[in-house]
């Protein structure tokens, strides 16, 4: 069984940063893939980042050149620096991690960005 726990999550104007992080704890075999993903009231959870076990990245069109996911292998912990924030990245983030055949998905923290 995994846990994790997402932090950082708040309010910040437009134009301001925030840097989430997602610590996982319990079992933990092979953490595979870890990623952000992010759902806005009424609409559905959308990816904004992911990185594998090899530090390789891939955003969502809305993330790129803003954001940067990272990953602390030793700390099993991952990272989301947020720059240049705009009203429309308003929502709940949540991490997700991939491990072996499991995945597991943290409770969210919560993003407003305020116009």
């Amino acid at each position: 069984q995994v846990q994790l726990v997402e932090s950082g999550g708040g309010l910040v104007q437009t134009g301001g940063s925030l840097r989430l992080s997602c610590a996982a704890s319990g079992t933990i075999f092979r953490i595979n893939l870890m990623g952000w993903y992010r759902q806005a009231p009424g609409k559905q959870r959308e990816l904004v980042a992911t990185i594998t076990s090899s530090d390789s990245t891939n955003y969502a069109d809305s993330a790129k050149g803003r954001f940067t996911i990272s990953r602390d292998n030793a700390k099993n912990t991952m990272y989301l620096q947020m720059n240049s924030l705009k009203p429309e990245d308003t929502a709940l983030y949540y991490c997700r991690v991939v491990a072996g055949a499991y995945f597991y998905w943290g409770q969210g923290t919560q993003v407003t960005v305020s116009s």
